[in-house]
């Protein structure tokens, strides 16, 4: 075990693409767990599109000079409740630092499935697979044959969202993504039909060559001109499910898109915006639909593994930047592979 704890904290606010300049790195003493409290040590660490929110000035966000949050999977180590053995493994949100005291209750167990690595449940077992599963079901209420466009299509969410949209029967299944290479890795591996990268031209003109009949649902991680696009390309009917606004993320005052908002009216357009905390209570059927897919081997796990906890930082800028396919994650040394 480690004899010092790393923690990160942001030391102030971006106007604009944050920069590795917004956090640092604080070195402490472990921390021993209180009564009714046990010590975890963190193996593995989500970072994700919604901390970037929660870097600017907005209640409900990141304090400055605090430890962060987010997502991750630890053991326990220590402690001092009956209700939290040492050995365990189990999912909490006191991430973002290499040791967390936690109380059961801010504990999740994780079930453990015959052949599904434990990244799993930060990637498609975890929220962003929940993203996407409620997107579908829930928001969309997605109807066999049907045709869909998925905006940051190589994302966590959008690479996950393409697969269950296939599980699902989905009709034809069209993307955007940031560079040629990814397009081609969509349609390659992951089950897209066509995907084009929204810096060769206007979107309106891209979507409508990969998408001439339309399409019938818009999953939309992005917002901005591709959101204006995609209601011009829905058919009768159609949704949108919104689950983030990431091109505006850093851009504060970009304006908003501008479409035809009688399209709304004449095309019977519904357009919702859910949070995955709504919708914990479909975990379990996440994991009915998914696992035996992902231990048959047809659903295939789309994650970019950092090793280290010291890249973190390095990780999340990574991702703002687009620089991972599917969900990104880092990893603890001591649960990378041996090469033997």
């Amino acid at each position: 075990m480690n004899e010092t704890a790393l923690t990160v904290h942001q030391t102030a606010r971006p106007h604009g693409f944050p920069t590795a300049d917004h956090f640092s790195f604080a070195e402490s003493t472990i921390p021993d767990p209180a009564p009714g409290s046990a010590l975890v040590e963190n193996l593995y660490w989500s970072v994700d599109p919604y901390h970037r929110e929660l870097m600017d000035d907005a209640p409900g966000g990141f304090a400055l000079h605090a430890p962060l949050e987010g997502r991750s999977i630890g053991r326990v180590i220590a402690s001092r409740t009956p209700r939290l053995a040492e050995g365990e493994i189990v999912f909490h949100r006191h991430g973002w630092r290499t040791h967390a005291v936690i109380t059961p209750d801010e504990t999740r167990r994780l079930p453990r499935f015959d052949g599904v690595p434990l990244t799993a449940y930060l990637s498609t077992l975890g929220g962003t697979g929940l993203t996407a599963y409620v997107g579908l079901t829930r928001i969309a209420r997605l109807q066999e044959g049907e045709d869909l466009f998925v905006s940051a299509a190589a994302g966590g969410v959008g690479t996950a969202t393409g697969r269950f949209a296939r599980l699902l029967h989905a009709g034809r299944l069209v993307g955007s993504a940031g560079s040629a290479a990814k397009a081609a890795h969509l349609v390659r591996e992951v089950g897209y039909d066509a995907v084009f990268d929204y810096h060769d031209g206007p979107v309106h003109d891209l979507l409508g060559r990969v998408a001439p009949a339309g399409v019938d649902v818009f999953v939309d991680n992005v917002g901005g001109e591709q959101l204006a696009a995609a209601v011009g390309a829905l058919r009768e009917f159609g949704r949108i499910v919104r689950i983030g606004t990431i091109s505006q993320y850093n851009t504060p005052g970009a304006s908003a898109p501008r479409f035809n908002y009688a399209d709304i009216v004449e095309k019977s357009i519904r357009m919702e915006g859910f949070l995955v905390s709504n919708y914990r209570d479909v975990q379990e059927e996440l994991y009915a639909f998914a696992v035996p897919h992902l231990q048959s081997g047809r659903l295939a796990l789309d994650e970019t593994v950092i090793d280290g906890f010291e890249h973190i930082v390095d990780a999340f800028l990574g991702m703002l930047r687009g620089e991972n396919t599917g969900k990104i994650i880092v990893r603890d040394r001591t649960q990378v592979p041996s090469a033997h």
